[in-house]
């Protein structure tokens, strides 16, 4: 392994940028945004996890976890509208993710490069999402609320281990771990290019 790679074993994604101490009160501020932004993420999250599980059935356990986890997933999308219905709000149309449509063009276009690709970037996005929803856990004023984002963010923490497990398996360990480095290093220009934002990425 080279020196610039990055070796995230046991499992964890290692981000370049940690978010902007700024984005905290900016969430809090705009928390109903935040709330219903975190809505339309749970539920790509489930559709991305059928997706992958309907483009890589070959890798080996991908099938039933991805099944696994779009269940829990929508799991998830049912606790934030719950919260949503509760503080009288609506949920509406998914206006698109910047971040994310950012990191979708990072993706090569071979078949095998594509996937391992696929599988990262679900990574790294997993990863930030934990981040963020541990900074929600740690700050808003509500203790309710605080307990149900620490829920997420446990959730989140498994999901980039999973993603980073599956990585591995599809791309093997040396070549997963190089293109990871390249892709943390874009997400990071990403964020700085996209500023701040009331959203979760």
């Amino acid at each position: 392994m080279t020196s610039n790679q990055v070796d995230p074993r046991p499992g964890s994604v290692p981000l370049r940028r940690a978010t902007s101490p700024d984005w905290l009160p900016l969430a809090i501020r705009n928390f109903d945004q935040v709330l219903i932004d975190h809505a339309h993420c749970e539920k790509k999250a489930a559709v991305h996890a059928l997706s992958l599980l309907q483009a890589y059935p070959e890798v080996p356990t991908l099938p039933a976890q991805m099944a696994r986890l779009a269940r829990e997933e929508s799991s998830h999308l049912s606790k934030v509208l719950k919260i949503i219905d509760e503080r009288g709000l609506s949920l509406w149309p998914d206006r698109g993710d910047p971040y994310a449509q950012a990191l979708m063009k990072k993706l090569r276009t071979g078949q095998l490069q594509r996937r391992l690709d696929r599988l990262l970037v679900a990574a790294i996005i997993e990863a930030r999402s934990c981040e963020r929803l541990g900074l929600l856990a740690e700050g808003l004023p509500d203790p309710g609320l605080r307990r149900v984002y620490e829920y997420f963010c446990r959730a989140e923490a498994g999901h980039q281990v999973l993603f980073l497990r599956l990585a591995t398996r599809a791309g093997g360990e040396d070549s997963a771990f190089t293109r990871l480095s390249e892709l943390v290093e874009a997400e990071a220009e990403i964020l700085e290019q996209l500023g701040l934002r009331a959203a979760i990425h």
